[in-house]
C-alpha cells in the first residue's frame, strides 16, 4: 500500500462534505421486473478539502429491491457515516480509506451510502497523488481490456427490437435479458433476441427476483428451447423452491446467478453453504464499495465459485469510471456489465463519455483518482438543491 505521507509533507485535511440527490433521466424504457424506470435516483458524495482545488467524488445507486435503500435513507446513511469517529477527516493514505471502511460494522441497507463515502475518499486521495484509483488496487488478476455484455429491456416488441438492433451494430453478443412475470411477454422477447442474433450469441436471462416456483417451472421449456446458459435471480431472497428450481437448471447443463441474495459477504458464504447458486453478480454499490467486493471476490475464487462483474440500471459516469476499475483487476470474471453511459443516460454528469467501444471494449481510464472530471453545473441542475445535505468538519 502506498503511505502518501511519507512521500508528502502534508495531509488531505476534508472541510466538508456534500450529499447530493440526483435523478439521471434514461433515455428510453429500461424497466426490469422490479421496476419501472424512466430515471435513476442515486446519490453523489463530493469531498471538499480546505483548499478546495482538489475534490473527490464518489456515487451510490441505492434500490429499496437491493439493498433495502432509497435515496433519502442513503443520504442519511451518508451523513452517519461521515459523523462516525471513524470517518478520516484528515487523510494520509490510502491505509485509512481501507481502514475506515473495515472498522465499521454496516449492514447491506447502508451499502449504495458506504460506496459512494468510499468512492469520494479514493478519487480524493488518488487526485491528490496523481493517481489512478486502480492503482491502490489488487493487481493478482489485472488486464489491459474487457469486454462488456448488453442488456435488453423488459418493454414492448418495438423497444425489444430497437435495442437489439442497437446491440447487433455494436458487434456484441453476450446478452442478458430481462424478464419478468408474463410469460407471453418474455417469449415474445426471447424470439426477437434470437431472430437477431441467432444460436451463437450467450444468452443469460436476469428476473430480478418476480418468479415464484409454478412461475419458474413455467419458463423451463422456454429457457431450454433458447439455449439460455444462466438464469440470474428467479426468485427472491430466501425463497425456499429456489433450490427444487436450481436442480431442475443444473439437470439441464443451466447455471443459477445470485444477485439480490448476495449483497455481503456473509450472505454469499451462506450461499456457498447452500450450494444453489454456481455464480454471483458482483456490483460496487450493491455490495458496498470495493473493499467489500474484494473481499467476496477472494472468497469465491478460493471457493471455486464463478462470478460476474455488473452494476445498477442507471449509474452515472462516476460508478462506470468506478465499474471500469472493478472490471479490469478481474480479468477471470467469466461476464462484464456496466458502462452504458450513452446508451441509457440521457444526461449525464461526468465530462468524459465512459461508454465502451466497438463489440463492448473497453479499456483504462486516463487520469488520477476514478478518471472522470464531474461536470458541477450538470449536478447542480440534475439534483434537488432543497435536499443537498452539508456536512462540515467537526
Amino acid at each position: 500500500m502506498t503511505h502518501w505521507i511519507k512521500d508528502h509533507p502534508h495531509t488531505m485535511r476534508i472541510d466538508k462534505v456534500r450529499v447530493h440527490q440526483i435523478t439521471l433521466p434514461f433515455s428510453g424504457d429500461f424497466s426490469h421486473a422490479r421496476r419501472k424506470a424512466s430515471s435513476a435516483h442515486n446519490i453523489i458524495v463530493e469531498i471538499i478539502p480546505d483548499h478546495e482545488e482538489i475534490r473527490g467524488y464518489g456515487e451510490g445507486a441505492p434500490r429499496i429491491h437491493v439493498t433495502g435503500e432509497s435515496q433519502e435513507s442513503a443520504a442519511e446513511s451518508v451523513k452517519a457515516l461521515v459523523m462516525s469517529k471513524e470517518f478520516p477527516w484528515d487523510l494520509e493514505s490510502i491505509s485509512e480509506v481501507w481502514g475506515f471502511v473495515e472498522r465499521l460494522s454496516v449492514g447491506k441497507e447502508h451499502h449504495a451510502a458506504l460506496c459512494s463515502v468510499e468512492l469520494a475518499l479514493l478519487d480524493a486521495l488518488g487526485r491528490a497523488e496523481s493517481k489512478p484509483v486502480i492503482e491502490y488496487l489488487p493487481k493478482d488478476f489485472i488486464t489491459g481490456k474487457v469486454y462488456y455484455g448488453a442488456a435488453i429491456p423488459m418493454a414492448s416488441e418495438e423497444r425489444v427490437t430497437q435495442v437489439c438492433g442497437l446491440i447487433r451494430s455494436l458487434g456484441i453478443n453476450k446478452l442478458r435479458v430481462k424478464m419478468g412475470k408474463d410469460f407471453e411477454q418474455n417469449q415474445r422477447s426471447m424470439r426477437i433476441v434470437r431472430g437477431y442474433f441467432g444460436e451463437e450469441s450467450d444468452l443469460r436471462v436476469d428476473v430480478n427476483g418476480g418468479w415464484d416456483e409454478a412461475r419458474a417451472f413455467e419458463h423451463l421449456d422456454l429457457l431450454l428451447k433458447h439455449k439460455v446458459s444462466i438464469v440470474e435471480q428467479p426468485m427472491m431472497p430466501g425463497d425456499s423452491s429456489t433450490g427444487r428450481f436450481a436442480a431442475e437448471l443444473r439437470a439441464h447443463g443451466i447455471a443459477l446467478m445470485a444477485d439480490e441474495s448476495a449483497c455481503t459477504l456473509s450472505e454469499v458464504e451462506a450461499l456457498a453453504q447452500q450450494g444453489w447458486y454456481s455464480m454471483t453478480n458482483i456490483r460496487l454499490s450493491k455490495c458496498g464499495g470495493f473493499r467489500n467486493s474484494l473481499n467476496i471476490l477472494d472468497f469465491l475464487r478460493k471457493n471455486g465459485l464463478s462470478f460476474q462483474i455488473g452494476c445498477q440500471l442507471g449509474e452515472s459516469g462516476v460508478l462506470s469510471a468506478a465499474g471500469r476499475a472493478l472490471c479490469l483487476i478481474n480479468r477471470d470474471a467469466a461476464y462484464y456489465d456496466g458502462s452504458y453511459d450513452k446508451f441509457l443516460l440521457g444526461d449525464n454528469i461526468t465530462v468524459e463519455d465512459v461508454t465502451f467501444g466497438p463489440g463492448g471494449e473497453a479499456g483504462p481510464l486516463n487520469g488520477p483518482g476514478l478518471g472522470v472530471e464531474v461536470d458541477k453545473e450538470k449536478v447542480g441542475y440534475l439534483s434537488d438543491p432543497s435536499k443537498m445535505t452539508i456536512i462540515q468538519r467537526p
